[in-house]
């Protein structure tokens, strides 16, 4: 090995344990002067003038204390005001009651994925383009007062940015992809956080890890963990700045890793060929093998990821596909799942097709397509999706990705939160929303990603997921 290349894998592998590096707006708050400042400034190739949010406007809040909690992490629809986490009631009596508005210090984060402590005291939620203004980009709120979240702290990482999928670590903290390195160029990293959610190391740090994730794409999106196990799953899915312009076109990935829990090391690379980003992956829960479904956007395609099974060449991890979602789901930019904690029912976003498709998969040898793929729902850009903590419903939120003038993705969306029903028989029926276009009209809209709902029903055991 040369020696510039040993010094460079040394560097990474020395890197400080504390990563957090929580920052301020570059240009700060001036009252009477923030105002036209942020609306005249002009857009920038790529990197954005850092100008401090807007105020929020005043709302209304409700003191009702509804038994199960919606939170759904929001961008204002202006890119000027600050964006905010919402918080609703989810009962059938009070469906789509506001009852809180966390507000973050900064705007234009474009906010991402939101996830929970395994106590529910803390939701954190990432921001999908803060890296633009060159802002923090995880936000944690404290959630000890469910009603009435709080926003906690922000922090970035050093290596890594472009913050997606995050699971809790059962002694606190977060696990995170972070999809992007800190240009949002390939390598990104598994973030780690600490209890007190400072981040503690940016995996791979072995060399080998390193010279893996160096030297092919890496862009972790999807994560799944199985502490049982002891195995993680990452899927690649794009490098984040091909997606802005000037660009020569989108890179997606066909890859997934899987990497042991316990070392924190990358065990094998498992590839979907041709599979145009795999942007999801997610245990099957009760499977005997530990498998996993990942969606291939390109492919329009569910495959299955046999973690402990061994190819031919005796590597680790096999990958079979498992069902196809047909014409209308191939190249639909974005495929989201989640799956029923009883394992038999999966259900999936197709962004652009405008449609949730449902499978049976209580037998992987014969899985049963539920939706009628040629039926037109109620929905436009359906993305972020999550059975709700009893099983009855799934929420999904209407809005994937719009980077305006400065990017190749701007996909269609109603920004809405859907209700829908889950029947017996896993199918759907699409019930009820919420309107935040309407609701927000006062901030130039709202442009919900994600949301975590909280279930109080049985106050000796809350759900949070």
């Amino acid at each position: 090995m040369c020696s510039s290349m040993a010094f460079l894998l040394t560097a990474f592998v020395a890197a400080p344990s504390a990563l957090a590096l929580s920052l301020p707006p570059l240009i700060p708050t001036i009252p009477g002067v923030t105002e036209p400042l942020t609306s005249n400034a002009p857009p920038l190739p790529i990197l954005q003038i850092p100008t401090p949010p807007l105020e929020s406007p005043p709302f209304e809040a409700s003191n009702i204390k509804p038994k199960k909690i919606g939170y759904f992490w929001t961008a204002s629809g202006d890119n000027q005001h600050k964006d905010f986490l919402a918080t609703y009631s989810l009962d059938d009596d009070t469906f789509g009651t506001l009852l809180w508005i966390t507000d973050v210090p900064s705007s234009g984060n474009s906010p991402h994925h939101l996830g929970p402590s395994l106590d529910g005291k803390t939701l954190i939620g990432g921001g999908l383009l803060s890296l633009l203004k060159t802002q923090d980009t995880a936000f944690y709120f404290d959630t000890t007062d469910p009603y009435r979240p709080t926003f906690k702290k922000s922090n970035r990482a050093l290596l890594s940015s472009i913050t997606d999928e995050i699971r809790a670590k059962p002694d606190g903290g977060f696990f995170i992809t972070y999809m992007g390195s800190a240009l949002g160029t390939s390598p990104g990293r598994l973030v780690e956080t600490d209890a007190e959610f400072n981040i503690i190391h940016e995996w791979p740090e072995d060399v080998n890890g390193l010279l893996n994730v160096l030297g092919e794409q890496f862009s972790p999106h999807g994560l799944t963990i199985d502490f049982e196990k002891n195995i993680i799953l990452t899927s690649d899915f794009v490098v984040p700045l091909s997606i802005l312009k000037p660009s020569l076109g989108i890179q997606r990935a066909n890859t997934l890793r899987l990497w042991d829990l316990p070392s924190r090391q990358i065990i094998s690379t498992i590839e979907i060929p041709d599979g145009g980003g795999i942007q999801d992956v997610k245990f099957i829960p009760g499977n005997p093998e530990g498998a996993a479904l990942a969606t291939a956007v390109h492919l329009g395609q569910v495959w299955i990821i046999y973690p402990f099974r061994k190819d031919g060449n005796g590597k680790q991890g096999v990958a079979k596909l498992l069902y196809d979602l047909g014409p209308k789901a191939r190249d639909t930019v974005a495929i989201y799942s989640d799956i029923t904690t009883d394992g038999k029912f999966a259900y999936f976003t197709l962004t652009t097709a405008d449609h949730i498709a449902a499978l049976d998969i209580s037998d992987l040898d014969n899985v049963k397509r539920l939706d009628d793929p040629d039926e037109d729902q109620p929905t436009i850009g359906p993305h972020y999706i999550k059975v709700t903590p009893d099983q009855r419903h799934i929420v999904v939120t209407d809005y994937f990705v719009q980077t305006g003038d400065i990017g190749l993705i701007n996909t269609p969306a109603d920004y809405k939160a859907l209700y829908i029903d889950i029947l017996d028989d896993g199918s759907l029926s699409f019930n009820r929303s919420i309107e935040f276009q309407r609701e927000f009209a006062n901030r130039g809209g709202a442009k919900p990603h994600s949301v975590v709902v909280f279930d109080f029903t049985d106050p000796e055991n809350p759900i949070y997921y």
